[in-house]
């Protein structure tokens, strides 16, 4: 089959998104790709499809084990069995099981920190690597807003692995960025594929307030009228639940919270009843969303200042990826920088945490260490980064406090210019274009709030909407024939 047939008779689609083919295209030729696309455009259909045409099986290195298992999902209902993910979630013996018959799966998706245990290399060494993708490819950077210090060694792996060409996927990502991520990967004439950021379709509205009891009037106010579905963002799983609830007895139907603290089957179940027209408002932690492909979301709302601006125009540009019209509201209080700040101090490791870890790793018990340290998985990720890297403890405490303050810098930076952003009196529009060193050309006619804008026009009518509906129809057919 052609690449225009298995887009259609496989993913369903008549035509590509912009910049789908060419990166296609590429990744068919056997070059290495960085390709920058929209969120939206469909970036993961950028490997899928090629998939299908290669020989050999296409490894897909992500950040995040919840868009690993919503894209799992997603290839499965299109009826695709040969399909894995390795993360925490597979035990002992299915873990067994499935590194046997690794070399019968077309598509294998693993995180950076699995991808480095020996077994699993030995065995990817073994097979043929038709392709390596790096899903989230920002990661890569130290620039970058949600550096991972494990996707460090993924050039190092390529190499491990048989050096097969490699797709690097981002949608957000600055030149500097950009310019580590070909760096870090060894990258050799690449083909580089870099898309606008701008969603003209999207809206951009700040709200501001004196208190944050204000805010939340305002949502109460807001989400029974706009259109649904939508999303609404906050920066704290407690308070998902607790919105979620407020809005319920506040009479909004059919809404629901989802955040990491959730077990699997739960998470999996409110993003399938999202998906199919069951839900129509969901209070989300800011994974919610990643690898999901819906495409009639009407809004967005972030409750609290996203603590950078490459994850609020990643979070924004769930919304409209029909073409049609969505908003992005953001509610802002004073004072809301102060929450990105404290997540970022607790994120990392503190000094005396970092002194304390490498002195004690040769006579305690790691668990132990963990324990008494109050660790928390991504500090303790960070610290065992460095463990493998340096055999002086002395030496290797003071370059990881460093790297703390370096990336401490770096993010306080970022929550700063996401602040000024929200206190422009230009265009926001335009003022997201700069950031990211576009050039801006026309405002769209539902630009932003410091633009022309009519908040009306993002309101539901009477009309009952018929596109859930047909949505959910839609996906039942389509079971119903793959079952079959």
């Amino acid at each position: 089959m052609t690449k225009d047939e298995i887009l259609q008779k496989v993913f369903g689609y008549d035509s590509f998104n912009q910049g789908q083919e060419e990166t296609i295209e590429a990744v068919l030729n056997g070059d290495d790709v960085l390709a920058m696309l929209p969120t939206g455009t469909g970036k993961s259909l950028c490997y899928q499809l090629p998939a299908y045409l290669l020989e050999g099986a296409v490894i897909v290195v992500s950040p995040l084990i919840s868009l690993m298992q919503d894209q799992v999902e997603q290839l499965r209902i299109l009826g695709e069995r040969r399909v894995v993910a390795l993360n925490s979630f597979l035990n002992g013996k299915v873990r067994e099981q499935t590194l046997r018959h690794l070399h019968q799966y077309r598509f294998i998706y693993v995180s950076p920190e699995m991808l480095r245990m020996e077994t699993i290399l030995n065995k990817l060494k073994k097979m043929k690597i038709a392709l390596f993708v790096i899903d989230e490819a920002h990661c890569i950077s130290q620039w970058g807003y949600d550096f991972r210090p494990d996707y460090l060694n993924l050039g190092k792996m390529r190499v491990w692995i048989g050096n097969p060409p490699v797709l690097a996927l981002t949608a957000t990502a600055q030149p500097e960025v950009r310019e580590d991520i070909k760096e870090s990967l060894q990258f050799k004439n690449p083909k580089e594929f870099v898309y606008s950021i701008d969603r003209r379709n999207i809206s951009m509205v700040v709200e501001k307030y004196d208190h944050h009891l204000q805010k939340k009037e305002r949502l109460l106010e807001l989400v029974p009228q706009f259109k649904k579905p939508g999303i609404i963002y906050f920066s704290s799983k407690r308070l998902t639940e607790e919105f979620a609830e407020f809005l319920r007895l506040n009479g909004v139907k059919n809404v629901a919270a989802y955040h990491g603290g959730m077990n699997q089957e739960q998470r999996i179940l409110i993003q399938q009843q999202f998906l199919y027209g069951q839900l129509e408002v969901i209070c989300a932690t800011s994974a919610f969303g990643m690898g999901i492909n819906k495409k009639n979301i009407r809004f967005v709302i972030h409750y609290h200042m996203p603590g950078q601006m490459e994850s609020y125009i990643q979070e924004i540009g769930r919304a409209g990826r029909d073409g049609k019209d969505s908003i992005a509201l953001l509610l802002y209080s004073t004072g809301d920088e102060m929450l990105p700040i404290r997540l970022i101090e607790q994120e990392l490791p503190e000094e005396w945490q970092i002194n304390a870890y490498y002195n004690l790793s040769a006579t305690k018990n790691k668990l132990k260490i963990v324990e008494d340290l109050k660790l928390t998985e991504t500090q303790l990720r960070y610290l065992d980064y460095y463990s493998n890297d340096f055999r002086d403890k002395q030496a290797i405490a003071g370059k990881v406090i460093e790297m703390r303050k370096i990336r401490q810098e770096i993010k306080l930076k970022k929550v700063w210019e996401m602040s000024n952003w929200i206190h422009t009196k230009e265009c926001r529009r335009k003022k997201a274009l700069i950031y990211f060193q576009e050039s801006y050309k026309q405002s769209p006619e539902q630009c932003c709030d410091l633009c022309q804008l009519e908040l009306s026009h993002y309101f539901a009518d009477n009309v009952e909407d018929h596109e859930v509906k047909r949505e959910s129809w839609e996906w039942r057919l389509r079971k119903i024939l793959i079952e079959k």
